[in-house]
């Protein structure tokens, strides 16, 4: 079996793949003070209650974009599944040209769902990745990757309301009921959601039109199911597509 592993700046995703198929997925914190050991009997505990052997594991790979964590996961793969791990990053074979000015900016989940979303979903595609950042990226019809835009994540514009306004308590990011709240609560849900879809919503058109086309929007990350239904833009929500980009870059690299 093949462990996927993408760590992001908040959360860190697994999945476990069989073949082509998502047998288990998990998410967890990131968190850069944990030990080798820590997160080893971490992974452990989430195989043992899935019923899952970790002998089973035979490859991992990792996409990563903190790098910190490299440090802590490489020494994890070798200490408790006898394997060292394939990091996407500058050399791996990705299949798709990537027109960015320094490749090597271009965060590794940004290329891992590019990677993912052309294999799925065909080219003229923009990738909207709703994580710590949300992240914005086109894929030309041929299979490009082109670039894209990178925007604060809402859990982050959500804690800045709250830590630089005084009087403004932190709030649950959930829908309310209306756009004209009645309370402070309500009022802050409201600006936070419908003004997200509105930004969402925006730059897609934006990159529309500079792409001349009217690709298809695939969404993805975390909160993509919430914030998904309040857009006019998004088409689809694919939440496991960094796992599954992982997965074929990987076979790409066998």
């Amino acid at each position: 079996m093949l462990l996927v592993i993408d760590v992001g700046n908040t959360n860190t995703v697994l999945g476990l793949f069989d073949e082509d198929k998502l047998m288990h997925s998990w998410r967890i914190r990131t968190v850069v003070e944990h030990t080798s050991d820590e997160y080893g009997m971490l992974i452990f505990n989430l195989y043992k209650s899935s019923r899952v052997s970790s002998r089973s594991v035979k490859d991992i790979v990792i996409s990563c974009v903190v790098p910190p964590m490299l440090n802590i996961l490489e020494p994890m793969c070798e200490k408790y599944f006898h394997v060292r791990p394939l990091i996407v990053g500058p050399g791996i074979k990705t299949g798709m040209p990537i027109y960015y000015d320094n490749p090597r900016e271009v965060g590794a989940d940004r290329i891992v769902n590019a990677v993912a979303a052309f294999d799925k979903y065909g080219g003229d595609l923009i990738i909207v990745d709703f994580g710590t950042a949300t992240t914005f990226d086109y894929v030309s019809e041929h299979g490009e990757y082109m670039g894209g835009c990178i925007t604060p994540g809402i859990t982050i514009s959500s804690e800045a309301l709250f830590e630089k306004a005084s009087k403004l308590p932190r709030v649950e990011f959930s829908r309310p009921k209306s756009i004209i709240a009645k309370d402070t609560v309500s009022s802050m849900q409201a600006g936070i959601m419908f003004g997200y879809a509105g930004l969402v919503d925006g730059i897609v058109e934006r990159i529309k039109q500079e792409a001349r086309s009217n690709p298809k929007v695939i969404a993805t990350g975390g909160l993509a199911k919430t914030i998904a239904p309040e857009t006019k833009s998004i088409d689809i929500v694919d939440e496991m597509l960094t796992l599954e980009g992982l997965r074929i870059i990987y076979n790409k690299n066998i």
